[in-house]
């Protein structure tokens, strides 16, 4: 049965610096200049059942208080800003953090043919098994970014009562996948994909050298290489049916941990308007903050460090 939570953290109490005066900026220099201060960490590999491994970075606080697992956004890594900064403030409330490197995100790449993608909820089992293992007398909590925010919200709606994670924070997560993905090639958005579709085909055909009968990739955006590669490498019958199995908005019904998302109305690239609102809030253990300004994980404030204060209280709150 999920608590009551305290009404102050729904409230948009997001004040935007005065020079950001459109969610692209909020977006891409939050993404670009924000200074990365990550705390000391331990780098951890573990095996996967399929004879592959993830990478892990441990950071941890000599409390008993829960150890939070952290999941990055599309082709991102531990070492992005929105996760070094969230552990730094975790540990400073003497919480513990595991920040979970996706297949071909880490040191080095992965070695079956697969990668990641926004539904993949497998590779967190894994991760969260090992942690429960590791540090039994923890309690699990959680915070996904982007993609990962989406399968965190996948991940808590298969388990339901049965999720190895107490409690859950989602910041921009995609609510349509196929919407979204058909949006990011459009206008202004363009260039967001051209930057994920660069290193994801660099992966792609590194990766070839190893495995001569990696999918091709022969379009020019996110959709095409969802169609032709990512859907492939994991089982799907192409695009439309990887979006439809693995979007966020097909989990809400079934969450059974608290849940909080933090998401703006602005959103370039994970649109506010394809949010199943109903579903939302008709779960009493989902609570969220939809801030009328702000970017895609991009939230600068005055004063600063607005995002990862709202996280770390909502996450360390008794």
């Amino acid at each position: 049965m999920c608590q009551t939570i305290k009404n102050n953290f729904t409230h948009d109490d997001f004040t935007p610096v005065w020079w950001a005066f459109n969610t692209h900026i909020h977006t891409i220099v939050a993404s670009q200049f924000t200074i990365a201060n990550k705390p000391s960490c331990k780098r951890v590999e573990i095996p996967t059942q399929d004879d592959d491994f993830l990478e892990i970075d441990l950071c941890l606080s000599n409390t008993k208080n829960p150890i939070v697992a952290l999941f990055h956004g599309l082709e991102g890594s531990s070492d992005r800003h929105y996760i070094a900064n969230l552990m730094g403030a975790l540990l400073k409330k003497g919480y513990s953090s595991a920040a979970l490197n996706f297949r071909g995100c880490g040191s080095r790449l992965n070695d079956q043919k697969r990668f990641y993608h926004s539904g993949e909820t497998e590779d967190y089992t894994t991760f969260l098994k090992w942690l429960r293992e590791q540090h039994p007398d923890k309690e699990i909590y959680a915070a996904g970014f982007s993609l990962g925010g989406n399968a965190l919200i996948k991940y808590l709606g298969e388990k339901g009562e049965d999720s190895l994670i107490e409690k859950a924070v989602a910041v921009s997560p995609p609510f349509d996948l196929k919407k979204g993905s058909l949006k990011l090639h459009s206008g202004f958005n363009r260039i967001y994909e051209a930057r994920f579709l660069k290193t994801m085909v660099e992966k792609l055909e590194t990766k070839r050298i190893l495995f001569e009968s990696m999918p091709v990739y022969n379009g020019n955006s996110m959709y095409e290489f969802d169609d032709q590669v990512t859907a492939e490498l994991h089982g799907f019958d192409g695009a439309d049916e990887y979006y439809e199995e693995c979007s966020s908005k097909n989990f809400f019904n079934n969450v059974r941990k608290e849940l909080f998302i933090i998401h703006s109305k602005q959103d370039p690239l994970c649109p506010f308007e394809y949010a199943p609102l109903e579903d939302i809030n008709e779960n009493p253990c989902i609570q969220y903050c939809m801030t009328e300004k702000g970017g895609h994980v991009g939230f600068l404030s005055s004063p600063r460090g607005w995002l990862i204060k709202k996280m770390t209280s909502w996450l360390t709150v008794d």
